[in-house]
């Protein structure tokens, strides 16, 4: 590996992405990490802005869907959890166990999640009778209440979604906005009067993640997750997986299918058009301030962040020059700036008594990107210079700046899509064997940095064989299975599967 050139403006290369990434979150103004609580950063406008917009594009998502929002409280009840422990332990024993979950005894059950929650176990100095913790995720007070709401077939479907700041107790290594333990996150979950309508909603869950990331020019592994990395609580989970630039996979949504298991234990039934009490069933959808960091990740470089359009907190920088020399080019632009923020386009001047060089340089750490310059020579010409965050500079007609705008701005998404399809291409390959032997013969074959597609269609032990020897983890079974059957990596046996191993985050 070559050795990482020396650090510009104060941002680590990127070929060092463990050094480069931390730094430019700072760098690039997005938060401050030096809150005295491990895992939780103080947003800065910069960043809270990038986020809010992402938010923008999932409750666009949901309007289009037909989701309505909702906010439930941070604080539940302690026997709220002890609720869903009591289920989560019965399904996860069940599904090792290879039985119906109805089989198992309720007093055979262990507890799930109290040592992943923040407690709150005092009310200024009196203790509480019940103590409460910070909601992790929502589905507990949320399905209490659904359980209110859904009495008939009429209040169905139930389409609900929140988005919000969770709390989990993260003991790992924490990394601004990919493992954290203040995550603000975006959570939808749907109540429906059989398994056909959950069916459904899954499929309506891939097609808003695609169209997400599409925005964010982001490409994804789709998965289905083996059953031990499963929420013990569904009957399945699939995840969107992005590639980073070290070739670490990083999960940024993940939808659940709960089928009706949950319905029983929150008394969620409904009564159908014949008058039959019947069982909910339900799905989960979420996502992350990951989408932020993956976003961070792939695009940036090593003069700092490059900003999709759809996310940009400025999309357009307008920088007078030699403004003291003409007092026309301070009217020029501020007409230009209006006429672009009247086409809905995130616009800022840039007034400050600095070289234009000095404005460059801040704006393309930030990663706006297009910047438009606007001096006396460009007012005689009728023509403005747009350099992009993506390379290169165009000359454009004042007359016809905003149509001109919009088209360099897709062909900055296009552009970064290019590049973040391409950079995937080179870091997912197939695996290097057909069949991994019993020795470690081959481990100078496996490249480090690298995902790796594969046939495999083993079971649990035949994974854990597959995840001891190349020192990867199985991601799942893919949407796109192989055109072709090829012999399991482990078994030998034909499948046409088509499975991913990586290092994740």
């Amino acid at each position: 590996m070559s050795r990482p050139s020396k650090a510009k403006r104060g941002i680590p290369p990127k070929s060092d992405f463990n050094s480069w990434y931390p730094s430019i979150v700072e760098i690039a103004d997005l938060v401050d990490k030096r809150y005295p609580i491990k895992g939780m950063d103080v947003w800065k406008p910069y960043g809270l802005s990038a986020m809010c917009l992402i938010d923008s594009l999932a409750r666009s998502e949901m309007r289009r869907t037909n989701h309505q929002e909702y906010r439930f409280p941070l604080l539940v009840p302690e026997d709220l959890l002890d609720k869903e422990n009591s289920l989560v332990s019965r399904l996860k024993a069940a599904r090792e166990a290879g039985v119906d979950p109805s089989e198992l005894r309720l007093d055979e059950e262990e507890s799930g999640f109290k040592k992943e929650v923040y407690w709150v176990t005092h009310g200024g100095e009196n203790e509480l009778e019940v103590p409460m913790f910070l909601r992790p995720t929502s589905e507990t007070p949320m399905y209490s209440m659904f359980s209110l709401w859904v009495r008939s077939h009429a209040d169905l479907p139930l389409k609900t979604f929140q988005i919000v700041n969770t709390f989990r107790y993260e003991t790992k290594q924490t990394r601004s906005f990919i493992r954290v333990r203040e995550i603000h996150f975006f959570e939808a979950h749907t109540v429906h009067a059989d398994q056909n309508g959950a069916d459904s909603q899954i499929e309506e869950d891939a097609e808003m993640v695609r169209r997400i990331l599409r925005e964010l020019c982001l490409p994804s592994i789709v998965c289905k997750r083996p059953v031990w990395d499963t929420f013990p609580g569904a009957w399945y989970t699939k995840a969107a997986d992005v590639v980073m630039p070290n070739g670490r996979t990083l999960q940024v949504a993940t939808y659940h299918h709960y089928r009706d298991q949950w319905a029983e234990a929150f008394d969620l039934t409904y009564e159908d058009s014949e008058g039959n009490t019947k069982s909910c069933h339900q799905t989960t959808f979420g996502m992350s301030e990951r989408l932020l960091g993956a976003v961070v990740g792939m695009h940036g470089d090593d003069n700092g962040l490059i900003m999709p359009p759809s996310v940009a907190p400025f999309q357009v920088i307008v920088m007078p020059i030699a403004a003291h020399t003409d007092p026309n080019v301070t009217a020029a632009v501020e007409e230009l700036s209006e006429r672009l923020t009247n086409r809905g386009l995130r616009v800022e001047i840039d007034f400050r008594d600095v070289r234009p060089g000095v404005k460059h340089f801040d704006w393309e750490i930030k990663g706006v990107p297009l910047r438009v310059e606007l001096g006396p020579r460009d007012l005689s010409s009728g023509k403005c210079i747009v350099s992009l965050r993506t390379g290169g500079k165009v000359e454009v007609s004042l007359d016809d700046a905003p149509s001109k705008i919009f088209e360099l701005l897709d062909s900055v998404s296009d552009e970064l899509r290019l590049r973040a399809e391409k950079l995937v291409s080179q870091l997912v390959k197939p695996f290097p064997l057909e069949k991994i032997p019993h020795d470690d013969s081959f481990e100078d074959k496996i490249e480090d940095g690298i995902v790796y597609e594969l046939p495999f269609s083993g079971n649990d032990s035949d994974a854990e064989i597959l995840e001891k020897k190349t020192g990867l983890t199985l991601l799942g079974e893919s949407d796109r299975e192989f055109d072709s059957d090829k012999p399991c990596v482990i078994t030998g046996n034909l499948t046409s599967k088509r499975q991913f191993v990586s290092k994740m985050y």
